[in-house]
């Protein structure tokens, strides 16, 4: 029985990701979040049980039995449950009944919303200058109780936070409760809908007013309700969702094994990333090549990776080949930008040169003055690639062997308009993203029209320029890290 916290899916558990990662079956809810279920391994059974006012997948004896319908298969299950567990989560009812089926089962906590949602907020729910204790509790009782267990006079306390977790139903009588108990009409309240995610939108008001607030925005469960005057701290230490990034949604339209880093990023940034790969990395037609040329690597002066797909590719060869990295031993090595040598690095091997400006100008140049009329160099890059690098070496009087290490195939994403339609901010890394995009498209681009489009370079952004597309925003600095940056100061806040 596992948390999966709040909704941002940096706040999971080490222990919950490493039990996600092994699950054979998980069992889940709808407010945890797609990156976390996306954890769980291709051959897990996925199975939703989410609930949503009126709308239940399952009944919770129907929940239960489920549960212990897989124990007895002696099956790895994994309950995922937004926030912790046993908060306001029915986890200890489910435990229960595994209890009594005698199904062995651990419990791991999760970081609850009641705490994590205020505090995305700029809420923090206790404060030495406001208050010395903070309270939990439902706005939602059992629907079969004659009447209600909560001692609304003892919780009218103006020294203590109020936090209270699926009351949005309930919300104009729980303020009118309040105030009959005591509080002040003017007792300050937020409500935070889809807290620690992109779509968190957070309403401040007083007990007077917030009903009416939430009715004229439209907002809806799930959501935090936070009563007292620490929700006046908001104005001054709101971080989360104050970014150029902050709400938007962001088409990533990199590979998905380059993806993750990216959508992380935007995650962190308060975006939301719109997974659409337009390419996939596959070997390359003639791989005895690309493994012959890596069996005798030692023997060219340099090596020059362009890519961290090229570096893959190559060590995956020196593995098939019961080698390590002391194959690259006597060969110099070259690598395009920083994140092609960071992937060196985590297997050993620290780039010789990386230049200032990652392009394949950039690199040629670099290497020119690096190198003599004679030198061998291993060019080991994708198959489709401009020839711009390997021309300007060989004019030089350098021998230039280029080695396809892997290429790239377009992929078709049959829900590609409609994530196009919906995101703010289209991305794209590379010029056969680009391609892969409008050709996806049928060269039909009404869909993206208006749409803010930023690239990872200068090539890049010339060839969406070519293909119909109007660029906005071009990275200085030609990495994912760096179109994210270049987003961030260039979208208005």
């Amino acid at each position: 029985m596992v948390g999966a916290g709040p909704g941002d899916p940096a706040l999971l558990t080490l222990k919950a990701a490493r039990l996600v990662a092994q699950a054979e079956v998980l069992v889940y809810d709808c407010l945890v979040t797609e990156p976390i279920v996306a954890l769980a391994p291709p051959s897990c059974e996925r199975i939703y049980v989410g609930k949503q006012a009126g709308r239940h997948t399952l009944p919770q004896e129907e929940i239960d039995a489920l549960l212990v319908r897989l124990g007895r298969e002696g099956r790895c299950v994994v309950r995922l449950k937004g926030g912790d567990p046993f908060v306001f989560g029915r986890g200890g009812e489910e435990a229960e009944a595994l209890a009594a089926a005698g199904i062995p089962f651990e419990v791991v906590p999760g970081v609850t919303s009641a705490v994590a949602a205020p505090a995305y907020a700029g809420i923090p729910v206790t404060h030495r200058d406001h208050n010395a204790q903070f309270v939990v509790c439902t706005g939602h009782e059992d629907p079969a109780k004659t009447a209600s267990t909560i001692d609304w006079a003892k919780l009218a306390d103006p020294h203590r936070t109020i936090v209270m977790l699926m009351a949005m139903a309930n919300l104009r009588e729980i303020a009118a409760r309040l105030v009959a108990e005591g509080l002040a009409p003017s007792t300050p309240v937020a409500v935070i809908r889809e807290g620690t995610t992109p779509e968190q939108l957070t309403l401040t008001g007083t007990l007077a007013t917030i009903a009416g607030a939430v009715e004229s925005a439209g907002c809806t469960a799930p959501a935090v309700v936070v009563i007292g005057s620490v929700v006046t701290l908001r104005e001054r230490i709101r971080w989360f969702d104050v970014g150029a990034l902050a709400g938007k949604s962001v088409l990533v339209t990199r590979p998905a094994e380059d993806a993750r880093e990216m959508s992380e990023r935007l995650y962190a940034l308060g975006a939301r990333a719109v997974c659409a790969p337009m390419i996939a990395i596959e070997a390359p037609e003639d791989p005895a090549s690309a493994r012959a040329a890596v069996e005798r690597a030692a023997h060219y002066a340099w090596i020059i990776f362009t890519s961290r797909n090229g570096v893959r590719a190559f060590f995956e060869h020196v593995e098939a080949l019961g080698r390590d990295a002391r194959s690259l031993a006597g060969a110099r090595v070259a690598a395009i930008g920083p994140a092609t040598a960071q992937e060196l690095a985590a297997r050993g091997i620290r780039a010789d040169f990386v230049p200032q400006t990652y392009i394949a100008e950039a690199v040629a140049a670099g290497l020119l003055e690096r190198t003599a009329p004679g030198d061998r160099l291993l060019l080991f890059r994708a198959a489709q690639a401009r020839d711009v690098l390997p021309q300007e070496l060989r004019a030089q009087g350098r021998i230039c062997e280029i080695v396809a290490a892997y290429r790239t195939v377009a992929r078709r994403d049959p829900d590609l308009r409609a994530k196009a339609e919906r995101a703010d901010v289209l991305t794209f890394a590379s010029s056969s993203t680009v391609r892969a995009f409008v050709d996806a498209l049928d060269n039909d681009l009404s869909a993206v029209a208006g749409k803010t489009v930023a690239c990872i370079g200068p090539v890049t952004a010339q060839t969406a320029r070519e293909l119909g597309l109007h660029v906005d925003v071009v990275a200085g600095v030609y990495t994912a890290e760096g179109l994210v940056e270049a987003l961030e100061t260039s979208l208005p806040v």
